[in-house]
């Protein structure tokens, strides 16, 4: 069967539709679509892993799922082949650039897409279906929680990124590493739903580095939008 990458639209597959685009690997692409009511992956992804979850790949009998292991396996697996710019995907051990590219490489998700998550889930909360008495003390409810405690940290997120990119070209240094695709769903959703993103120029300018790369415009095209709106 070969490498085939089960995408499940507006996720955190888009990074590895992205690294696999360019690492020029020979793939097939399987396209999942949300659930229009519920906005939930289908069921049929359990029939691919347990958890039902994207992205999940398969290489002939080995069957990978989270995006960080999926990242590490291609770049362990396939790395060796890259050129130009992607020869550094995986820093030399015991270097500042390695020390940063495993620091963001958990940051991603063990940190930031949590915040992130929740973001979108109280912007959610208050136009879903329920009796008209009750939407007001839903929407003052998450409005209060998100005023208190979820944009102070997305904030907090944002500058910390920001700052550190004023002085990185890349999330680990001047090369492209495995970090930059972890990174870059939580990227697109941080500036999407962190407020003005004119606050954080050095990520809006990463971003564009990003987005201007021809195998991000591919996997863009191939894999649809990036970030699903509230």
């Amino acid at each position: 069967m070969g490498l085939t990458l089960h995408h499940l639209e507006t996720s955190r597959s888009q990074r590895i539709l992205w690294l696999l685009e360019e690492l020029e690997l020979p793939y097939n692409l399987r396209l999942y679509q949300r659930d229009p009511a519920t906005r939930l992956a289908p069921a049929e992804l359990k029939q691919v892993h347990p958890l039902g979850k994207s992205p999940v790949i398969t290489d002939g009998d080995t069957v990978v799922a989270e995006s960080g292991a999926i990242i590490e396996y291609l770049v362990e697996t396939y790395g060796a082949q890259a050129h130009g710019d992607l020869q550094h995907l995986e820093p030399a051990r015991g270097t500042p650039e390695h020390r940063q590219c495993r620091f963001w490489m958990h940051y991603a998700e063990g940190s930031l897409m949590n915040w992130l998550v929740m973001k979108l889930v109280f912007d959610t909360i208050p136009r879903q279906p329920m009796p008209f008495f009750v939407r007001p003390i839903a929407r003052a409810l998450c409005g209060k929680v998100q005023h208190k405690l979820v944009m102070p940290n997305v904030q907090t997120a944002l500058a910390f990124m920001d700052s550190h990119l004023a002085q990185h070209h890349w999330f680990a240094g001047e090369h492209m590493t495995m970090a930059d695709f972890q990174m870059s769903f939580a990227v697109e959703a941080a500036l999407t739903r962190g407020g003005d993103a004119q606050a954080w120029p050095h990520l809006l300018a990463y971003r564009q580095r990003m987005q201007a790369r021809p195998a991000y415009q591919r996997a863009l095209h191939k894999g649809g939008p990036v970030v699903m709106s509230a």
